[in-house]
């Protein structure tokens, strides 16, 4: 069974009850369940891991290489400084989705910049729980095919 990587960064352990007009009610430990039952469907095994650490994310992405053959990631904050991650992202071996619960570009100016973005494939943002999922099939299709996208980082 084909293994991927969902990697979630600071603040969202917290999913649920920190502002959830911007970010909504669901919790980690829902969108975890949502993430696990669609990749069993596709026939993918996945680790979901949540750090609130830079060098946490850095390491973690450093021993899944040569495991999991493909990273979802919703860095938190450090989607916008984090060049430390962005290169870590970069240096994963295979394709990486980044996700995002609220649409960055239409928040606050400095949200608008994602770093990490530049070391994805693809970016799902505002699509709350659902976006997690469309990752997934997403990561699922370009590990199935990897054609199918236009650009690789």
């Amino acid at each position: 069974m084909t293994a991927i990587l969902v990697l979630n960064g600071p603040n969202l352990a917290s999913l649920g009850e920190r502002e959830p007009d911007v970010y909504g009610a669901v919790t980690l430990s829902e969108i975890d369940a949502a993430v696990r039952e669609r990749a069993a469907e596709l026939g993918l095994d996945v680790r979901c891991v949540q750090t609130n650490h830079e060098g946490a994310m850095v390491d973690i992405l450093e021993s899944e290489r040569g495991r999991s053959a493909g990273c979802i990631v919703n860095p938190g904050g450090l989607t916008h400084t984090s060049v430390v991650l962005a290169d870590a992202l970069r240096a994963f071996a295979g394709p990486v989705i980044e996700v995002h619960l609220s649409n960055i570009l239409a928040r606050e100016s400095f949200r608008r910049v994602s770093l990490s973005a530049e070391a994805a494939v693809a970016v799902i943002a505002g699509l709350g729980l659902h976006g997690y999922v469309l990752a997934v099939e997403g990561l699922a299709k370009l590990l199935e095919d990897p054609s199918t996208t236009g650009s690789t980082p």
